[in-house]
């Protein structure tokens, strides 16, 4: 019955129940597979005709966090992302966090004169005397994807930029390099431009062996906002408090103050566990 079952994707697409999916979303947080069994067959026996896939994803996050809160966390990523809105603000200072994390020197908001107009960027970034840009499109809804005429928009703002001579990392130099990131999905057709124009594109899926989503696991960079044992209102002024992901809470001791000694222990020990390999 399961196998012909037919839930709602966010987009608002019909699928049938994909129970194999289900299981690699758990694999991929890192949950054992006695937890993955019990969880997959607990959300079998209650799911029904006409679900939605973010209802499934709520009925298995709330399931895990029972059993895991570390690998809950890791489940609830990509929402964990999305919170880092409503404008993309902190988005933008976490995508400059990652490229740090690889290396870069990063400045943010920066406001540079083209031939044509002015530009505000979101991130410039330098490596091995390259200078980038970086632009970041936030998406607040899963079932948004970045379209073809984003990168054609940047590449026009890039053309504008890259012939001229900046002094922002303390030497004179030119913007050589562009990327688009997005936490959501390109199109085909957003990607084919891309790639045809050498644009950098970043995506929650793409380059497959080097997507946002490997990024964050590969340099454990998890934002703060997917913990689970932290408050809505609590993620929102410890963002403000420049604390954009879980290694920032384990290494600012200062802003404990706000917590109780017992909530602290709860949250460093969920950090540990996800910042372990």
């Amino acid at each position: 019955i399961l196998i012909n079952m037919k839930i709602q994707k966010h987009s608002g697409e019909w699928v049938s129940f994909d129970k194999d999916k289900l299981i690699r979303s758990l694999q991929n947080a890192g949950a054992d597979l006695e937890t993955i069994t019990i969880i997959v067959d607990e959300i079998e026996n209650e799911i029904q005709e006409g679900i939605s896939t973010k209802q499934i994803f709520k009925l298995a996050f709330q399931k895990l966090k029972v059993k895991s809160r570390h690998h809950a966390a890791r489940y609830n990523l990509k929402q964990g992302i999305q919170m880092l809105g409503p404008a993309g603000f902190y988005f933008e200072k976490y995508i400059a966090r990652i490229f740090e994390l690889q290396g870069c020197l990063t400045k943010t908001n920066i406001y540079l004169n083209g031939m044509c107009i002015t530009h505000e960027l979101d991130v410039l970034l330098k490596k091995e005397k390259q200078v980038s840009m970086v632009e970041c499109k936030f998406h607040g809804s899963q079932q948004k994807k970045t379209d073809v005429k984003v990168p054609m928009y940047i590449l026009s703002r890039f053309n504008d930029l890259r012939d001229k001579i900046f002094e922002v990392f303390d030497e004179s130099e030119k913007i050589t390099k562009c990327w688009i990131v997005t936490n959501n999905k390109f199109t085909l057709d957003a990607i084919k431009f891309g790639e045809c124009s050498s644009l950098n594109l970043l995506s929650w899926n793409y380059p497959e062996q080097n997507s946002l989503k490997e990024l964050i696991s590969k340099f454990r960079v998890y934002p703060i906002t997917c913990l689970t044992t932290v408050t809505k209102a609590e993620k929102e002024l410890l963002l403000n408090e420049d604390v954009l992901t879980v290694y920032d809470f384990v290494h600012k001791q200062k802003l404990m103050t706000r917590f109780s000694k017992n909530r602290i222990k709860r949250i460093l020990n969920e950090c540990h566990q996800i910042l372990k390999n």
